[in-house]
């Protein structure tokens, strides 16, 4: 009797020894979890004083705004512009009134990369060790400063959209609208695999009816396909990004069309778009929508079919091929918008 009590005695010690064994390892687990998460917070504070030191020059300000892709939003308005003097000569009067819808483009362009890459670098898209823009995840800059930067370019876009208003007519607040929410919030778009979308739309028609607006005064309808063959290739800017970037986006927990299709449609995607680029120049020329001069846009092949092999060559375990397609995209929409104007240059000319 008394060996057995003994027994449930140690028993009973042996599990309260264990359940204090227990509650020290949580304890002691507890506190290693606290002493990271301070060490973390340490880390963060001190990279903000060591940011807070940093002291970027012009050129850093002006390379935060990515003024390599302002092709795909400057060169649209440029040639719509082109194309309104084009059609109705009489409005090359209003050439100013164009010459500023141009700049506000790019003016709102600039903005919606900086609040865009805020976001981006908020959700853990861009970090150390991604591709991608470096302006915060460097320490070049403060997320606030990225974010202050942006909204005064919106800002003055909008202020420059409300004088083109006064001058041309209350229908253009419609296209500014549109512009100003797709500059604003494609962040929100992206994380929706609608960014492909949205980009079409205000790169591409958003941006040339109101550009032709400015300077005729209605909407040509035109434009709205004229637009197709630039926005094509400006989707693709973004596509080959959104390609390249699939794991840390997916790390982030948003998801891009690119994400939505996968690797092997997106090889066939680019290059669908690509090819749709120069089938809408024909077609139009045929319609006689665009004069047969803009055929010399046909010259940016060799550029479109470099890009389309880099794409090509694209796997899930590597998209190193792809690492700057989304540059050599916006370098291929630059050659063709330019030959583009340039030939209704001609056309006006001639």
């Amino acid at each position: 009797m008394i060996c057995h009590e003994k027994y449930l005695s140690l028993i009973q010690k042996s599990k309260i020894d264990g359940a204090l064994e227990v509650k020290k390892s949580k304890l002691i687990l507890n506190f290693s979890r606290l002493a990271l998460s301070l060490q973390s917070l340490n880390n963060i504070k001190k990279r903000d004083k060591e940011m807070m030191k940093t002291n970027p020059t012009v050129k850093d300000w002006i390379f935060a705004t990515r003024p390599w892709s302002f092709a795909v939003s400057g060169l649209p308005a440029f040639v719509a512009m082109i194309y309104a003097i084009y059609i109705s000569p009489e409005s090359s009067a209003n050439w100013v009134l164009g010459a500023i819808a141009v700049i506000g483009a790019v003016v709102f362009h600039a903005g919606g990369n900086l609040i865009s890459d805020y976001y981006d670098f908020k959700y853990g898209v861009d970090r150390d060790g991604t591709i991608g823009a470096d302006t915060m995840t460097s320490g070049l800059f403060l997320p606030k400063q990225i974010l202050v930067y942006g909204w005064s370019f919106i800002i003055i876009g909008v202020a420059m959209g409300l004088f083109l208003v006064s001058k041309t007519g209350i229908n253009l607040i419609w296209i500014g609208l549109f512009g100003t929410i797709g500059a604003v919030f494609y962040f929100k778009f992206k994380r929706r695999a609608l960014g492909d979308l949205l980009i079409f739309l205000v790169y591409g028609p958003t941006i040339m009816l109101g550009t032709g607006f400015v300077l005729l005064g209605y909407f040509d309808w035109l434009l709205f396909f004229v637009s197709f063959p630039m926005a094509f290739i400006t989707v693709n800017v973004l596509h080959s990004n959104n390609t390249r970037d699939m794991k840390s986006d997916s790390q982030a927990r948003i998801k891009t069309y690119a994400m939505v299709i996968g690797v092997r449609a997106s090889i066939i995607y680019y290059i669908v778009l690509t090819v749709l680029a120069y089938v809408f120049i024909v077609a139009m020329v045929i319609l006689d929508i665009l004069p047969i001069v803009t055929l010399i846009t046909l010259l940016t092949l060799p550029i479109a079919y470099k890009n389309c092999k880099a794409m090509s060559l694209v796997t899930e375990d590597d998209v190193t091929p792809i690492n700057n397609l989304d540059k050599s995209t916006a370098q291929l929409q630059l050659m063709f918008s330019a030959s583009l104007s340039l030939a209704l240059i001609i056309s006006i000319l001639t």
